[in-house]
């Protein structure tokens, strides 16, 4: 893992796979960090030859923070009610030009650009903003963040929005814990012991709830993409679980139905995590879809000769 100076700011990323390998860029969801997905989602990607990059999105991780600057999550919601500009540090379009600026520094012209959660909206708003850059847009279990869908299941929702009872690592642990055993895949049973290895190595790694209130402000002053989505050119793909109770199922229907061609897959029982037994599942989808997409980019570069 490294540093690279990206839109602006330090972003800490790495990447997996060959070199020459096809693009592949994963943008994380909400508070979380690049590492916080399997290392077996990334080695199934990168064995198939792409090649495999992924960040700490800003104001996470390792990146650069937004030190004591707290949203009134309050006056936020007010703002967007009233069709006002909301006061907040950042906003989802500019987490999704650090992902093209981080292309940019790595040199590469354009990648698949896949995104689960936030993450997704951060991907669509990649294609929509810079189309240039994106071969194919990915979003994994994410949403248009239109109004009239339904909301999360209430201990869904209050898993991601209630902070731990204290900031001791224990406390941490436990609480991250019980909150993912609410959106969790039901397709096979929960892992309490790996959930708690992966609560206990993200607060290792880097503990900052502080970041998170800002990402959050972010996504609730973000204007839904329902319209905008439908003027999306670039080959998409929509993966989406039936037992996910954060963004329901129909977000990512919705996401499907707003894109013209789009590609729709939803994956029985699985929830809005991606424990190891649904790494081969996913996959299944994703690669042969990269690989449609590679071939038609060749066909039309031929023709174009």
């Amino acid at each position: 893992m490294t540093k690279i100076r990206a839109n602006g700011i330090e972003l800490e990323y790495d990447e997996t796979g060959p070199a020459s390998g096809i693009p592949f860029l994963m943008i994380n969801g909400f508070g979380s960090q690049m590492t916080s997905w399997s290392d077996e989602f990334r080695q199934s990607l990168s064995g198939a030859g792409l090649r495999f990059i992924r960040f700490d999105n800003r104001d996470v991780g390792l990146s650069q923070k937004w030190h004591g600057i707290v949203p009134d999550m309050r006056a936020v919601l007010q703002a967007v009610r009233e069709g006002r500009k909301p006061d907040i540090p950042y906003t989802l379009n500019d987490m999704a030009a650090d992902a093209a600026g981080l292309l940019d520094a790595l040199n590469i012209k354009s990648a698949h650009i896949a995104g689960a959660s936030m993450g997704g909206m951060i991907a669509q708003l990649v294609a929509l903003d810079h189309p240039a850059k994106t071969r194919s847009l990915i979003s994994i279990f994410s949403t248009t963040s239109d109004p009239s869908l339904p909301p999360s299941s209430p201990e869904a929702l209050a898993a991601l929005t209630t902070p731990p009872p204290a900031q001791d690592r224990a406390s941490v642990i436990a609480h991250g814990v019980k909150g993912r055993r609410t959106y969790a895949t039901t397709r096979f049973p929960f892992d309490e012991q790996r959930a708690a290895a992966l609560a206990g190595a993200a607060y290792d790694r880097s503990y900052y709830p502080e970041g998170t209130s800002r990402q959050y402000a972010a996504i609730l002053a973000g204007p839904p993409r329902t319209e905008r989505l439908k003027s999306l050119k670039v080959p998409a793909l929509v993966l989406h679980g039936s037992a996910d109770t954060l963004l329901r199922p129909e977000c990512g229907r919705h996401t499907a139905q707003c894109i013209s061609g789009a590609e729709y897959h939803e994956i029985e029982g699985w929830g809005h995590d991606m424990p190891p037994q649904m790494v081969p599942l996913v996959s299944a989808f994703i690669v042969p879809f990269v690989q449609r997409v590679e071939a038609a980019r060749k066909t039309a570069a031929v023709a174009a000769r």
